[in-house]
């Protein structure tokens, strides 16, 4: 997963002494701040050469994997196998926006299983505060300057980002030799 906002906010905020110790517990403090600073910035994005679209977020997220430490199901279609690259949206207009976002986000990694679990997923998937997309490729460019995320630790500022899938990119081989 990369991302610009919350999770790069939190990346960079993050001693890795405290990562070490502490493990994904250390980023609580981080993403507090975040989200009670509450900072949207405004981007200009498009998916798969469509259309390019305008809004403010606090946090977007990409990546082709959807669990995060503590089982938390952050993006519910994304598959590490299945060709197309997902993109989570958070939107939140108020700190109400955030409690639905970290309520969601929460049950969806408990009850995932569950009839339950996937009509939560199904409803977080029309969510104006917490949306998704999906493609080959996402291309943004943002306002101002942001902070950007990579699997975890601070990359520095970005203008403008653009990632997609490579199929067949990683390739496992073994052998054994005797």
């Amino acid at each position: 997963m990369s991302g610009v906002g919350l999770d790069a906010d939190m990346a960079s905020a993050t001693s890795t002494r405290l990562k070490k110790y502490f493990g994904w517990i250390a980023y609580s403090v981080p993403i507090a701040q975040s989200v009670f600073a509450h900072r949207l910035f405004s981007l200009t994005y498009s998916i798969d050469e469509h259309k390019q679209k305008s809004t403010r977020a606090h946090t977007v997220i990409i990546g082709n994997c959807g669990t995060l430490s503590g089982n938390m199901l952050l993006i519910p279609t994304a598959r590490l196998d299945d060709g197309l690259l997902d993109v989570a949206l958070m939107r939140p207009t108020r700190r109400w926006g955030w409690a639905r976002i970290a309520a969601k986000l929460a049950l969806q990694g408990l009850m995932r299983r569950s009839v339950l679990g996937q009509e939560i997923i199904a409803d977080a998937m029309t969510h104006d505060s917490l949306s998704y997309l999906q493609g080959d490729r996402f291309d943004a460019t943002f306002s101002i300057p942001r902070i950007l995320e990579l699997d975890g630790d601070s990359f520095g500022l970005v203008r403008q980002i653009s990632a997609r899938i490579l199929p067949d990119a990683l390739r496992i081989q073994s052998s054994t030799s005797n």
